[in-house]
């Protein structure tokens, strides 16, 4: 069952539903400003650190879903309604949300009134704005009322939402015409303020919350706005509101626009007065300024829309699958750009209140964005690197306000370091940029500490070297990947955290998984060195690389597949001697997409296991048999209801890394209906299962164990993204960079027969052509550059050529 459709024309998915299964979400803001916007206009919004700087509150695990948000409502004789149909849920005659690429768009109508709300954030700019369209469609003239509507958050979210005995008596706000400020805490020790304006004069306004809902009233019938009015209110303490009273008039077939902007301002702290307690206002009023008209406005959209198809023109694809071809061009990368924004910090599944931005998942969320906005990539990079230790390791989350770790949650996943190695190859390999490596960074934000970033991959590589158990595999931690696999904690109690409890990081628990990554990564490191002519080290390391290898082949394989690890006690994890768990997907598809046991045969009965023990109709379950009890050495992974999340779900993340495995054996087939089978745009006609937004990559799926097999969750912010791209762009469609060039080296399903693709790299364009005459899966008969053939896959630069035309033929 369907919600809606995609317009690839305008690059929009079009819901026209409002009860959609789950509320499906829209980000807009590309820089400092964020809001989150669902199609019922629910989210919030903050500057920068959704934790610290939260603009606008919102209610998880509420009861109706989804609220607050920012509202409209349209009083129109006795009938209330909102253009999003929340919170009110009077019955629309007719409704759309256009989730758009930074904008969102509700189309709405009630008894001859239509409403047109447009809602984005502005490049470069710190406010969002909301541009409400009213026609009467009538052939009467007509009286409404409008009413807008946010409610404030204190600023800190987690404060905000539990410290009631000092927050209900903060509230402050200034009220100057239709210009409302929320100025709590701003007399003490904060230098910004929240302000919500409209471009009209007003006829009343709320600022409590308690006048404006009634103090049992609710945002489904707040008492103002039923009773057609305003109180004027200004709040003293309790709740802070910013609530717009305006009454319109509209002859036959006239429309008026009404221009809101929510948005964020600071002053330097010398500078924050332009009188006794009041707010110094100059630079709120010249956003506001900014933005006054409907030309503006449109003017800035338009600004966003071009922003974004310069964005998508670095990377796209023409061929006969149109859902390959959208998610690809429009969705998959949009995706990344999101969730290069956000890391894993804020969405309708993660609060924004704890997790910050996570070391291993920004520096595989590089892979996805790189391509898009490399000068992005590259401040990331040295962000992320100078919250590593000097030894090596590095804390697993850090805030992105202040870009210091969380100690809170401190090291000791021993896979973060080599994901640096990952990241940085990515944007050297993109680029051909070495002087990042150049850059002086510090180790734990300690400047006394500053090393070139070279020195910082260098320590991560021996990090890994240096912490290596008894079968001389990489030792785990609290966690690799999996951070739910905890073979070291011991948890017994309710409450105590799965990674951080106990001994945390022990001297036995080792991992397959973080072997694969060493090979992979190892190999990257090397290559790096040998650009700079470091030979000596890099011959250290592919060394090092070399014997991780063969352990992986002596300690790691279990005869038909790759052991996931070894526990605590020097068990075996992910091995046919399991009684539960006996096959994980992670090895199966790091060590062969690294290369482990391609030659030797064991790659495609690897991958040949997990076809026949996780296969379903729905993705790659993560292992199986699913733990039916709690294991003790194994931690969370086995606290999950079988199917769900770690526990036998499939972890759409890991899906790819079998699909790239299979086309390094050459099985496009199998490659393309494992990239198929969890990608959105071919699952849309069962959204009523699925749940979760069919333009976008959930985190995990039900698995078969489970009752609800097929039903998504976690959506949008997933190293899902990233990775699903790289396979598709990179070892599906083979359009890969490296290290020498653009190589050219394709794995498709064998019934395409054709497609060409346009991949602006290192500052040229080059037009890909590939034919596949005898409808192979993998190879290469003949490629041409330039009229000229060339032999091999890579194709070298040639300075002063930017324009590079690629002709291939598959055979």
């Amino acid at each position: 069952m369907k919600f809606g459709f995609f317009n690839d024309a305008d690059k929009e998915y079009v819901i026209t539903s409002p009860a959609t299964p789950q509320p499906w979400i829209n980000y807009l803001g590309n820089d400092g400003f964020f809001s989150l916007i669902s199609n019922t206009c629910g989210g919030y919004s903050f500057y920068k650190d959704a934790k610290l700087l939260r603009l606008t509150r919102y209610r998880y695990n509420n009861v109706p879903a989804d609220t607050n948000g920012r509202y409209y409502f349209i009083k129109h004789n006795d009938t209330v309604w909102t253009p999003a149909w929340q919170p009110v849920k009077t019955e629309l005659d007719f409704y759309e949300c256009h989730h758009g690429l930074g904008y969102s768009r509700f189309l709405a109508s009630k008894n001859g009134i239509e409403a047109k709300l447009t809602a984005f954030v502005p490049l470069h700019e710190t406010c969002e704005i909301n541009q409400l369209v009213l026609t009467n469609n009538n052939n009467s003239y007509e009286e409404l009322d409008l009413t807008s509507y946010v409610e404030f958050c204190f600023w800190n979210a987690v404060d905000d939402s539990t410290n009631f005995q000092r927050n209900l008596s903060l509230g402050e706000v200034e009220v100057c015409g239709s210009e409302i400020y929320h100025k709590t805490e701003y007399r003490e020790r904060r230098n910004h303020f929240a302000y919500y304006t409209v471009n009209t004069e007003i006829d009343g306004f709320d600022t409590s919350r308690d006048a404006f809902l009634g103090v049992y009233g609710s945002i489904e019938k707040p008492e103002n706005v039923f009773a057609g009015k305003s109180s004027d209110s200004i709040v003293s303490g309790g709740a802070v509101i910013g609530s717009h009273h305006i009454k319109v008039r509209l002859n036959p077939g006239e429309s008026k626009s009404f221009i809101f902007i929510l948005g964020y301002s600071e002053n330097p702290y010398e500078n924050k007065w332009e009188a006794p307690n009041i707010i110094k206002k100059e630079n709120a009023r010249a956003a506001m300024k900014r933005f006054s008209t409907d030309e503006q406005v449109a003017h800035a959209l338009q600004d966003l829309k071009e922003y974004w198809n310069t964005l998508l023109s670095n990377f796209s694809v023409n061929s006969s699958d149109e859902k390959l071809n959208r998610m690809v061009n429009i969705w998959n990368q949009y995706q990344c750009m999101v969730t290069f924004n956000m890391s894993r910090s804020a969405s309708y599944f993660e609060s924004g209140t704890g997790r910050g931005m996570g070391f291993r998942d920004s520096c595989q969320d590089l892979l996805g964005f790189v391509h898009l906005i490399p000068d992005r990539a590259r401040q990331r990079i040295l962000d992320i690197a100078a919250t590593q230790f000097e030894d090596g390791s590095a804390y697993h989350q850090y805030q992105p306000l202040t870009k210091k770790g969380n100690s809170d949650i401190g090291s000791g996943f021993n896979d973060d370091p080599l994901w640096l190695i990952a990241g940085t190859s990515a944007y050297i390999k993109e680029t051909g940029d070495l002087s990042i490596l150049e850059e002086m960074v510090d180790f734990d934000n300690d400047p006394t500490l500053a090393e070139p970033l070279l020195e910082h991959l260098k320590r991560s590589f021996d990090y890994t070297l240096s912490h290596l158990g008894p079968n001389k595999l990489p030792l785990i931690g609290r966690a690799d990947w999996n951070d739910c696999l905890n073979l070291n904690c011991f948890s017994k109690e309710p409450g105590e955290s799965f990674q951080t409890f106990g001994p945390s990081e022990g001297p036995v628990a080792e991992s397959v998984f973080i072997a694969g990554m060493f090979v992979k990564y190892g190999r990257e490191y090397a290559e790096i060195n040998k650009l700079l002519g470091n030979e000596v080290e890099a011959k250290r390391a592919l060394k090092a690389v070399a014997q991780m290898y063969e352990t992986v082949l002596d300690a790691g394989w279990d005869g038909e597949w790759f052991l996931r690890a070894y526990d605590a006690f020097g068990e075996k994890i992910g091995s046919n001697e399991c009684e539960e768990g006996k096959i994980y997907i992670e090895p199966q598809g790091f060590c062969v997409l690294s290369d482990i046991g391609v030659k030797e045969g064991h790659a495609k009965k690897a991958l040949d296991s997990v076809r026949k023990y996780l296969d379903t109709k729905y993705g790659i379950v993560l292992q199986q048999p699913a733990y039916s009890k709690y294991y003790l050495n194994l931690g969370e992974i086995s606290s999950y209801p079988p199917g769900y999340k770690e526990n036998a779900g499939i972890f759409c993340h890991n899906n790819p890394w079998v699909s790239i495995a299979e086309t390094r054996i050459g099985r496009g087939n199998r490659a393309f209906e494992i990239y198929r089978r969890t990608c959105p745009a071919y699952i849309e006609d069962i959204s009523e299962i699925h749940r979760t937004e069919p333009y976008v990559y959930s985190q995990m799926i039900a698995g078969k164990d489970a009752p609800k097999h097929g039903e998504a969750k976690n959506s949008w912010l997933t190293g899902t993204a990233a990775w699903t791209f790289v396979n598709v762009s990179q070892y599906i469609l083979g359009i890969r960079p490296s290290f020498d060039g653009l190589e050219i080296d394709p794995c498709i399903c064998s019934e395409m027969d054709s497609f060409t693709a346009t991949r602006k790299y290192r500052g040229a364009t080059y037009h890909i052509t590939v034919n596949n005459p005898n409808h192979v899966e993998k190879g290469i008969k003949k490629m041409r550059v330039n009229g000229k053939e060339i032999q091999g896959s890579c194709i070298k630069a040639v300075e002063g050529i930017t324009e590079y035309y690629v002709e291939v033929i598959m055979g």
